[in-house]
């Protein structure tokens, strides 16, 4: 789908001069264990992530992989790295994802093409702005249905989700100290402890 460009594509991007990167220079970039991504036509690079990343990450992984065990045919979800393409300028790595039934003709072999149902994303300080701004705003207009934005510095987790008119709102501001817990309609009675989370 995405990972093919025209002739035309190439006379428009040259003739605009257009010198954002795409997905052809995405595929350039070095495996050297850090996140490459592009939004937008740029580069952007994550150093690898910490234990502290990793234990949220493998412990949200655990209770989503869980439910759809018990809930076969709902969807399927993703760890990083797997390519997500929402235009050839656009190209991400989310730390989890989501993709429901209802979309599998995103999957190919190689990545995800399209938006997924949930994306993920765990913060860091050297990118909790990136993930608060931009990267908002790209699951924003590229379709996505439901976005968490996971704090381990502050023991919180924001969710943006699509509401009936198509904007993307923040609906919750969740907290550890609350003993609040995550819920979303995509996947229905599961429930995920933020004091659990963040032990």
């Amino acid at each position: 789908m995405y990972d093919e460009w025209t002739e035309d594509d190439v006379m428009e991007g040259l003739a605009s001069g257009d010198t954002r990167l795409t997905y052809d220079d995405f595929l350039l970039f070095p495996d050297d264990g850090k996140r490459h991504e592009i939004i937008d036509g740029v580069h952007y690079v994550t150093p690898s992530p910490n234990v502290r990343h990793q234990l949220l990450l493998g412990r949200l992984h655990f209770e989503i992989e869980s439910w759809l065990r018990q809930h076969p045919g709902v969807g399927s979800v993703f760890l990083s790295p797997l390519d997500v393409l929402f235009t050839k300028w656009d190209v991400v790595e989310p730390d989890l994802l989501f993709v429901a039934a209802d979309q599998e003709e995103i999957l190919t072999e190689k990545n995800v093409q399209g938006p997924p149902a949930l994306v993920i994303e765990i913060a860091s300080p050297s990118t909790r702005r990136r993930d608060e701004g931009i990267k908002q705003r790209l699951f924003d207009r590229g379709g996505v249905r439901e976005y968490w934005l996971v704090d381990p510095d502050r023991n919180r987790v924001r969710v943006w989700r699509r509401q009936p008119d198509g904007t993307f709102a923040r609906v919750a501001d969740l907290s550890r100290e609350r003993h609040d817990t995550i819920t979303t309609p995509l996947l229905p009675q599961l429930t995920i402890s933020l004091v659990q989370l963040f032990s």
